[in-house]
């Protein structure tokens, strides 16, 4: 075989990628109707979720979120949002006459048989284990009464018990009320599907809001590599199990990712257009993300800088950015102060800090905007910087590497929540047969983590491309990126340091979905797009190939299609062990099953530690029954006998009906005949600790209740 290439270099050719040498990014006269199409797609999902926030906030802060005045509302103002917002966003780029439809067409294909997928698969997790299940309580409560907190409802066990409380993990009690865990954003978001078709529509959501956010994240790349590429980026998000695991449970990180890409490309698209609506729109959307995760606050620190740089260079959009950024983090953290303050406690370990950080961010942007508009940028070729981007970027990749080779992270466990997940990491160590260390956190690990849900290959392509990004960016090229670059790097750089979750997987994924595994994919394909590109722009040659002419267009083709099957196959045989089953089965028909026999006019008390843990908020939201947990001693597996027929007694004195529940028949057989009212065998996602996960484990839970005043 042999192989020789005749091709040379164009003339007037450049030695970087700049996007109207192929795409014409900024939406020249070349763009066509279904480039203009495909930007308004790609941004159409954060304006109708940024309507929907904007109304549905101050309506449930009023205590009066129902559908009579959200559903009109929200209309008005999307409809109002969608007009004028459309109107601003310009082509995100052009593609050749021929295939000018092929990328919307990608896109939405992808994201259609994402969604279709992930509703066939929709997990039904409601009984409170984990978040989703929290989350999915958060949003029953909301979609029945509208309003918070939640009460306590002491009235039905006779004015209340010192044995009695209210509270379940995620849902803290307060003085007289509960206060869910979580800020108000997601249950906000998927509320909705409760109020059109119950339970299962409130599950269904999820794949909706899924496909929504590569439609999103689809738009970025649209407008940083191409429009050619959206389809491909699209599928490469679609195809990693943190995506489809987010998806198809209620996880928070999904309507942050449709807030981050979606405000993102409005943000680029102002840049590109000078119109000040869609910065205004964009720093909304970027700023909500606060109202969804309490932890965007730190994401969103790049935007505020890059915001006071706009500012300080005199450029339209900065204002309106700031404005923007400005109302939506506030937005949030007043929700957070008024609605979450438990929250926030209980997580004010890793708060504080980071309000320092942001006091910090802040002070430094002010300065740094005064100093560049007095003496303007500072020239970032001196000493040979953008030399050091290529072996910096991979310094800090071969650091994260080589972390687990000269640090172990531990924490101390310093409250109930930490100690529940010192013996879990301590059941899981036993179970792979590691050595017994429940303080350990296996943050260094994080990159691993990466690796093993997009692959290495992928991971190095993202490498190449922050390097190659970051030297432009220093000599003031592809300024495009500047935010993209700032917002993936600075969030990845923090999440790879300091997960700051449970690190069993895929449960610690999520961490890396919100912008880690996004955010490399993009680098890992634009390092593909420009190494095509660099060959397509070599003067028309032939190469000659086992004896055959070939063009170097065609080298090209095969180029990006090797560099997308390197990104996109690893990706999907990690993905492979967990795409296809099912798990947390039948939940909803169980529970439904479970307050139909619970009946009317009852009082649920809950005298079993683990199913108090699990049902108590759930039996008060879905049932519409007040419950409350009869207090198990330590050692013990049950409530006293005592204090059962005390509370029983105050029920019945107050003319209602007293249900117990417990775990198994014998919990609560003592009191009455034991019948089981909810029984699940079902399969859950796998916990693995130290390799990538590999299928799912089974998953049983059941409730016994009795009735001390049936006499059947």
């Amino acid at each position: 075989m042999k192989v020789k290439i005749t091709a040379t270099r164009a003339p007037g050719s450049r030695d970087r990628y700049s996007p109207d040498s192929m795409d014409d990014i900024d939406g020249g006269p070349g763009a066509s109707r279904a480039d203009l199409l495909l930007a308004r797609l790609t941004v159409a999902p954060v304006l109708l979720l940024v309507s929907w926030l904007v109304v549905g906030l101050p309506l449930l802060m009023a205590g009066v979120f129902r559908p009579w005045t959200a559903i009109p509302l929200f209309a008005v103002v999307a409809g109002a949002a969608l007009t004028f917002g459309l109107r601003a966003v310009r082509p995100a780029g052009r593609t050749p006459g021929r295939f000018s439809w092929w990328p919307l067409v990608g896109v939405l294909v992808v994201a259609v048989a994402f969604g279709a997928l992930q509703l066939v698969m929709c997990s039904q997790q409601i009984v409170v284990r984990r978040d989703p299940a929290s989350y999915f309580n958060f949003a029953t409560w909301l979609e029945g009464h509208g309003s918070l907190p939640i009460p306590q409802m002491r009235w039905a066990f006779g004015g209340g018990d010192g044995a009695l409380t209210y509270g379940s993990p995620a849902f803290y009690q307060r003085g007289g009320v509960l206060v869910p865990q979580f800020m108000a954003g997601m249950p906000l978001i998927v509320t909705p599907g409760g109020w059109l078709g119950g339970p299962y529509a409130t599950l269904a959501m999820m794949p909706l809001i899924g496909a929504l956010a590569l439609i999103s994240f689809a738009g970025v790349a649209a407008r940083l590599i191409g429009p050619r590429w959206a389809p491909v980026a699209a599928l490469a998000l679609g195809l990693t199990w943190p995506m489809m695991m987010v998806s198809r449970s209620i996880y928070s990180e999904t309507g942050a990712l449709i807030l981050m890409f979606g405000g993102l490309a409005l943000t680029l698209d102002a840049l590109r257009s000078g119109r000040r609506l869609p910065a205004l729109i964009g720093g909304l959307a970027l700023g909500l993300v606060i109202l969804v995760r309490i932890d965007g606050i730190r994401d969103v620190l790049p935007v505020l800088a890059f915001a006071g740089l706009l500012l300080a260079l005199r450029r339209r959009a900065g204002l309106p950015l700031l404005a923007g950024l400005t109302v939506g983090v506030g937005a949030g953290l007043l929700e957070a102060v008024v609605l979450s303050r438990p929250y926030l406690h209980y997580l004010g370990a890793s708060l504080r800090p980071l309000v320092y950080i942001a006091a910090a961010v802040v002070v430094a942007t002010a300065l740094a905007s005064l100093a560049i508009r007095r003496w303007g940028l500072p020239d970032l070729t001196r000493f040979r910087l953008p030399d050091l981007a290529v072996p910096a970027t991979f310094a800090a990749l071969a650091f994260f590497a080589a972390r687990p080779m000269f640090q172990i992270v531990r924490r101390v466990p310093n409250n109930t929540d930490d100690r529940v997940n010192a013996s879990f990491i301590a059941a899981l160590q036993r179970t792979e047969h590691l050595q017994l260390d429940p303080n350990r956190q296996y943050n260094e690990l994080s990159l691993h983590w990466v690796a093993w849900y997009i692959g290495v290959p992928a991971v190095l392509l993202a490498a190449v491309g922050l390097a190659l990004v970051l030297r432009g960016l220093l000599r003031r090229r592809r300024t495009d990126w500047l935010l993209p670059y700032a917002l993936i790097v600075w969030t990845t750089l923090a999440t790879l340091w300091r997960p700051g979750i449970t690190p069993d997987q895929p449960w610690a994924s999520r961490r890396l979905i919100g912008m880690v595994i996004p955010g490399l994919l993009l680098f890992a394909l634009w390092a593909v797009a420009w190494t095509a590109r660099r060959v397509r722009r070599l003067r028309p040659g032939r190469l000659l190939w086992a004896g055959r002419s070939v063009g170097v267009g065609w080298l090209g083709v095969a180029l990006a299609t090797v560099g997308a099957l390197l990104i996109m196959v690893p990706t999907a045989i990690a993905s492979a062990p967990m795409t296809f089953t099912r798990t947390e089965e039948r939940e909803v028909s169980q529970a439904r099953a479970m307050c139909d026999a619970i009946g009317p006019n009852a009082s649920v008390l809950i005298i079993e530690r683990v199913t108090g843990d699990r049902f108590t908020q759930l039996i008060r939201g879905m049932c519409h029954t007040p419950a409350a947990r009869v207090r198990v001693l330590p050692g013990f597996k049950t409530a006293p006998n005592e204090d059962v027929m005390r509370v029983v007694r105050k029920v019945v004195a107050a003319g209602r009906r007293p249900v117990l529940l417990g775990a198994d028949g014998s919990d609560v057989s003592p009191y009455g005949p034991a019948r089981r009212v909810f029984h699940i065998h079902t399969r859950r996602d796998a916990s693995t600790l130290v390799t990538a996960p590999q299928g799912t484990w089974s998953l049983t839970i059941n409730a016994w209740m009795s009735d001390p005043m049936y006499r059947g």
